[in-house]
């Protein structure tokens, strides 16, 4: 029975790629891309709204003739678990593979939360997650939607993590492509082998710097795998629009190479000019594949690669870099809202970073950006109030030590160099505090006492992740400032009771931001994704911070109500886009929030049945020839 109930990804959802034949034919009718055209008139606009919605519909339908009853049991995608009435069960074959009892959606997500629950390790529970992923897709997603608090440091953040580090003992079956170096010259082909023709969105990882814990090269491929779900569960994007890719080029980690057990090509990295063109194959293959408008994010590429790859692509493709922009899109929808939690604006606050990587730097600009969207500053000016260090002190103008790049330059300013970061905290009375270069425990109980000792309330953001990478834990922040610190952080941190109150720290979680603004692009139909995209995705997600959750310390709204927060924020952001004339769906939708809602996926199949629809005709049309 098991050889019986298991075939092939490509043969299960054969029949899925006939009907998406069927919507290329709409989307020919309306123009080369099913998802947006120019504005070259309102009855091209209609049509490619219509193909759009085609595709979006017809993707999750079922074309009868082509499926057999087992394939609701092979195929995650349409296995419905115990929900099969029995009539389903009848009249698609499957009566008696199944237990008896018929449950609702309902009962069988309260008991997977059961068992889920019974594991004390998180890396099984992970593991839990990704076979019911493989078991019954939407029953997955419903679980994460509704359960996101307690469910996403699990497939996400920091568990996740560990998933990587153990990831060739893990692998089971396949969910994403992996794109070795020595496919170079035949990248085209191996995207052609996924087998889901209508991809929207891509997440893209070499590997080279996952999380805080260095290259895991192939071993990455769970960081792509992961954030696609939260596209899926937390903004609604339909999971086979979406595809994990892993860059496999080598790793550099002796440790892998040793590994029998390791999953990716055994030599040291590829670098150079023949990674480049590696890169600029994947690039132009997607679009060759998936059209101009597919977006391409990049995902925990090493920091020397991810600006000049964002620098040379974000004007030619529709891409990111959530480790640059996201993070930054986040930790500034933060530092908003501490505003409010301070009575105070951008123009009365010093800023100083430990680190200078992609994360901080990201940071620093949409946080001068801010400054003069908001109050007017000029960009220059807002520079003035921003610091970083890097691992060879205090970056400024005409630093000895050198190691200033061109991105970094910007900040370098006069100062007598330092190195040691409690010097500088003690010389610069920085009022805002950010970590994101995954120094564990730098932020030390010295450098909070004196951030406490010129600050009425400081800002302190441990943001490296995974927890064991923080710069300092929230009970930290909160003792040893006497309870006054304003503090967030990049993985979560427990309630903290003390100085007469109960503290709920806030994860500034890049989910907060990439599953809404890309729902947005999607949606929208944005080319290409500039820096004010997340500067209205931060402002849209600071807006949602209400004053109870800053009473218990939050500047995060809790993340249990995610999933409209996403919605909230696309909605802005193609508000925004419309505006400045970079969306390109048309017409216009009048509505834009119901016109995102109506894309979203839907995990329900209650009220959904696996029969085809019957239909009686007149009588007089059936009787007899006579």
């Amino acid at each position: 029975m098991s050889s019986c109930l298991s075939r092939p990804l490509q043969e299960v959802i054969l029949a899925r790629q006939q009907t998406q034949g069927i919507v290329a034919a709409f989307s020919a009718l309306a123009g080369n891309n099913p998802g947006t055209c120019s504005p070259t008139g309102e009855n091209s606009g209609r049509k490619t709204q219509f193909a759009r919605t085609a595709a979006r519909s017809m993707a999750s339908d079922v074309v009868p003739s082509m499926v057999s009853g087992l394939d609701y049991l092979r195929d995650p995608k349409l296995f419905k678990g115990m929900a099969f009435s029995l009539e389903e069960r009848q009249t698609l074959g499957i009566h008696g593979l199944l237990p008896p009892r018929i449950k609702t959606l309902d009962e069988q997500a309260e008991n997977c939360m059961r068992n889920l629950r019974r594991f004390q390790d998180p890396l099984n529970q992970y593991m839990y997650m990704v076979d019911l992923l493989d078991r019954n897709e939407k029953l997955f997603y419903k679980l994460l939607s509704e359960n996101t608090m307690e469910l996403m440091p699990i497939v996400y953040t920091p568990t996740v993590g560990l998933a990587c580090q153990k990831f060739g003992l893990a692998f089971k079956r396949p969910q994403g492509l992996f794109i070795t170096i020595h496919d170079k010259g035949h990248v085209y082909d191996v995207i052609k082998n996924w087998p889901e023709s209508d991809v929207r969105a891509i997440v893209v990882t070499d590997g080279e710097r996952i999380l805080g814990l260095g290259d895991l090269g192939a071993q990455g491929m769970g960081i792509p795998v992961g954030k696609l779900a939260l596209y899926t569960a937390l903004a609604g994007i339909p999971p086979h629009q979406l595809l994990p890719v892993t860059l496999d080029v080598g790793t550099n980690r002796q440790e892998l190479l040793d590994d029998i057990d390791y999953i990716g090509v055994r030599h040291k990295r590829v670098t150079g000019e023949a990674y480049d063109e590696f890169i600029d194959e994947f690039m132009e293959a997607v679009v060759r594949r998936y059209g101009q408008n597919c977006l391409i994010q990049f995902e925990d590429f090493g920091n020397h690669n991810a600006f000049r790859f964002l620098e040379k692509y974000r004007n030619k493709y529709c891409t990111f870099n959530d480790d640059i922009q996201g993070t930054a899109s986040v930790a500034v929808a933060g530092v908003i809202a501490a505003l409010t939690a301070t009575n105070t604006k951008l123009k009365d606050h010093t800023f100083l970073f430990q680190g200078a990587g992609e994360a901080s730097i990201g940071i620093a600009n949409l946080i001068a950006m801010a400054m003069e969207k908001r109050e007017g500053i000029p960009f220059e000016e807002a520079l003035k109030h921003i610091w970083l260090k890097d691992s060879k002190g205090l970056i400024v103008a005409g630093r000895s030590s050198g190691g200033i790049s061109e991105h970094k330059a910007p900040f370098a300013h006069e100062h007598a160099e330092m190195k040691e970061l409690g010097d500088i905290v003690k010389e610069l009375k920085p009022t805002v505090l950010i970590g994101a270069a995954a120094v564990p425990r730098v932020f030390t109980p010295e450098i909070i006492r004196d951030m406490a000792s010129f600050n009425d309330k400081p800002v302190i953001f441990a943001l490296s992740n995974p927890t064991s990478q923080a710069e300092c834990t929230a009970e930290e922040a909160y003792i040893h400032s006497d309870g006054r610190a304003v503090f967030a952080s990049g993985s979560p941190f427990p309630t903290f009771t003390g100085f007469g109150k109960t503290y709920e720290p806030g994860q500034g979680n890049n989910a907060y931001i990439f599953p809404g603004a890309s729902l947005a692009v999607i949606a929208a139909g944005i080319h290409h994704i500039s820096d004010s995209v997340f500067l209205s995705a931060a402002e849209g997600l600071a807006d949602m911070v209400t004053e109870d959750d800053l009473a218990v310390g939050r500047l995060y709204p809790p993340l249990d109500n995610i999933r409209e927060i996403s919605v909230k924020i696309a909605k802005k952001v193609a508000e925004e886009a419309y505006q400045s004339g970079t969306a390109s769906t048309y017409p216009e939708p009048e509505d834009k929030e119901a016109f995102i809602r109506a894309t979203l996926y839907d995990y329900n199949y209650d009220k959904t049945s696996a029969l085809p629809t019957l239909y009686q005709w007149p009588e007089e049309v059936q009787k007899p020839f006579h």
